[in-house]
């Protein structure tokens, strides 16, 4: 990792300002537009993942909360769903004003409590919440045309439940296709990550939307567990690990509930020989290191074609060497923090397993910061595709190598996976990127390019990583009756 020595030109401190942002000492659940205790008094800490600060103390709901939450989404539905679509497209246009006009306030408060660079908040995070809020802003009188009939009608109330990789740009992915089909919703943000969600709870108030139309429950797997189960509720959307999809499937079961799972995913990302190579690093880079690899979507496999192998990996050790890790703040940081103690005891378990089955490991030479959870960018080579770190998620910033002679053992290798959510592919040639593209099974493969993001484009996974989409016109069907 690049200290101040090891570069010719030395980086000075360029720390965004923590002024922007005004973090109480404490925030209660959002209920019917109000913020309320939890009914039994209960409180959590939120903690920044750099310094291992406290940030807040924040009400922790429970089934009782969840029942409150669930009744007043009810009672909002009759009035919202019967709005025009062209009034309610008023409020999500609002809320993504808002959003913009605040976005420097809300990424600054989305690096302190998630643990990633500011660059990434300020450049990818908020842009793109306030896109997809105008996007579906655009869809909410335009229902008729989407392709799911005439006056396709919305369920009711949704129970989402999000990750802590992405916090608020999760919570736009949930909540504007919701709100524009005529939805009402019951959110539960990650407990390593409540505040942004109770930020956004405060701009719904700003906009003037109406109460109990979006609701905003903090808390851990039983608050989850408690919105997921209700009886009340006619949609579940989550994002998270497939352990705990699995879980929410059985529950759903049975039940009348409308589904939708984004899960873990293990991605390829497949570099032919006539790549551009110093592209292609960038983009390898991009693909695992972008959020400390705290993305259900990242290239945490690259299968490189054998030719180019030892060029490619010196290459990318080299880029790797110049990324710089610390404080998120710094403008100029470009690996933050693990988000969490527990995250990255996970991480350092996975990375001892690669070890110990026999691959091989490198780490970028970087200090890490005394306090806080970190772990340095990491690959490993002489993986086989026995390796538990071939086959594991690790949701952290550690690569596994493999190579390739031919396309068709490329395509067999990126598919040699029980997940299937998102793929790459490097190459010079058009023909070959779509020939390739067609046989992988993954929701999105992106082509010369990685983790490019937009809210026209539907998401989504095949296998262990989901169903459903996210995003496009494909993302309004998830909250219509159709």
């Amino acid at each position: 990792m690049a200290s101040a020595s090891a570069s010719a030109f030395e980086y000075a401190p360029a720390p965004e300002s923590r002024s922007v942002v005004d973090i109480a000492p404490s925030y209660g659940l959002f209920i019917d537009g109000e913020f309320t205790e939890a009914a039994d008094g209960k409180v959590f800490k939120t903690v920044s993942p750099a310094t291992e600060e406290v940030l807040s103390e924040i009400a922790q709901a429970g089934e009782a909360d969840v029942d409150r939450a669930v009744k007043a989404a009810r009672k909002a539905f009759e009035k919202w769903s019967a709005l025009p679509g062209s009034e309610r497209a008023k409020y999500l246009f609002r809320i993504a004003r808002i959003i913009q006009e605040r976005s420097r306030e809300l990424a600054v408060l989305e690096t302190l409590d998630n643990g990633k660079p500011i660059k990434e908040t300020r450049d990818a995070d908020l842009p793109l919440v306030a896109a997809h809020f105008f996007y579906y802003a655009g869809w909410a009188d335009k229902l008729d045309h989407a392709g799911f009939g005439t006056s396709p009608r919305p369920l009711g109330v949704a129970g989402q439940v999000i990750p802590w990789n992405f916090p608020l740009l999760m919570l736009a992915w949930k909540i504007a296709p919701a709100l524009a089909t005529g939805n009402t919703v019951v959110l539960k943000p990650a407990e390593t990550t409540p505040l942004s969600a109770l930020f956004f709870a405060d701009i719904c108030r700003q906009a003037g939307l109406p109460r109990g139309v979006v609701n905003i429950l903090p808390g851990y797997g039983d608050t989850g567990a408690a919105l997921v189960g209700h009886p009340d509720v006619n949609k579940v959307a989550f994002t998270g690990s497939t352990a705990v999809g699995k879980e929410i499937a059985r529950t759903v079961a049975g039940s009348r509930k409308k589904l939708t799972l984004e899960l873990g995913g293990k991605g390829a990302n497949i570099v032919f020989d006539d790549a551009p190579i110093d592209q292609a690093v960038e983009g390898i880079v991009n693909g695992i290191f972008f959020n400390q690899g705290q993305v259900c979507c990242a290239g945490s496999r690259l299968l490189v074609q054998e030719s180019i192998q030892d060029e490619l990996l010196e290459s990318l050790k080299r880029r790797l060497s110049t990324l710089r890790l610390g404080d998120p703040l710094d403008k100029n940081t470009d690996i933050g923090a693990i988000n969490s103690a527990e995250q990255l005891s996970r991480i350092t378990t996975l990375v001892e397993a690669g070890e110990a089955e026999g691959a091989e490991r490198w780490s970028a030479a970087c200090e890490l910061p005394s306090s806080g959870y970190w772990f340095a960018p990491t690959l490993f080579t002489n993986v086989t595709q026995a390796h538990t770190i071939a086959r594991d998620e690790i949701f952290g910033p550690v690569l596994s190598v493999l190579s390739f002679r031919t396309p068709d053992e490329a395509v067999a290798k990126a598919n040699n996976t029980q997940y299937g959510l998102s793929a790459g592919i490097w190459s010079e040639k058009g023909s070959r990127i779509l020939a390739v593209a067609n046989k992988l099974r993954a929701g999105v493969v992106w082509s010369n390019t990685f983790n490019k993001f937009d809210p026209t484009s539907p998401f989504g996974g095949y296998k262990e990583s989901g169903f459903g989409r996210e995003g496009g016109r494909h993302g309004l069907e998830a909250y219509l009756d159709v």
